[in-house]
């Protein structure tokens, strides 16, 4: 399976054991978040990466030309790994991952091996529905695909509210509808036909 491909790594949430508290290094620089594991270090290492991210330089800026906002040029494989760098610091119970985690980390994979170097800015409604129908031909369950996709849309949701995503696209994504099953006479024990559903059909929307 093959594995991120960011430009640069986001610095992770560790934990400073001598004195119980969360950390984060940035550009050679500790900064305290507050008691480890904590709402409040989780937050405010959210806001200290969200602001990393959006003051680095990228190729072009070196390069000398103008640049866009970190929102318009950072990749999916970023965004994403930007949110597990997150999870794995929140998703914890007795200082241990979550199952949560996994099912996050199952939920992001097709979308990673599709659209890893696509600009998260491009990434539209379309693109999830192809990242959906992906996880169809993996046979999984309707309800199951319906969930993986609910992930996806937190992943972008979190950047969003981070201003790493650009509004349209979240607001795009949350137009996508989940999908139903039609189980028609004769058809029996077996998944049946699946199709979108609107807000009001049992499948809802992602948002």
């Amino acid at each position: 399976m093959p594995e991120f491909l960011p430009s640069r790594r986001i610095p992770k949430y560790r934990h400073y054991k001598p004195k119980d508290l969360a950390v984060v290094r940035i550009e050679g620089k500790d900064s305290y978040l507050g008691p480890y594991g904590s709402a409040q270090s989780h937050e405010k290492y959210r806001r200290l990466i969200a602001s990393w991210l959006a003051n680095l330089p990228d190729e072009a800026k070196a390069a000398g030309k103008d640049t866009q906002s970190t929102a318009a040029s950072l990749s999916i494989a970023e965004l994403l790994l930007a949110y597990v760098r997150f999870a794995d610091g929140y998703d914890r119970k007795n200082g241990r991952p979550t199952k949560e985690a996994e099912n996050m980390r199952q939920a992001i994979r097709p979308l990673r091996d599709l659209y890893a170097m696509t600009p998260v800015r491009e990434f539209g409604p379309k693109c999830l529905k192809t990242v959906r129908q992906a996880m169809i031909e993996a046979g999984h369950c309707r309800n199951e695909i319906n969930r993986r996709v609910r992930r996806i849309a937190r992943v972008f949701k979190w950047g969003f509210e981070d201003e790493l995503v650009p509004s349209d696209v979240h607001q795009g994504l949350k137009a996508v509808a989940g999908l139903v099953d039609l189980r028609r006479p004769g058809i029996g024990a077996d998944r049946g036909a699946i199709r979108e559903g609107e807000r009001q059909g049992r499948g809802g929307r992602i948002g």
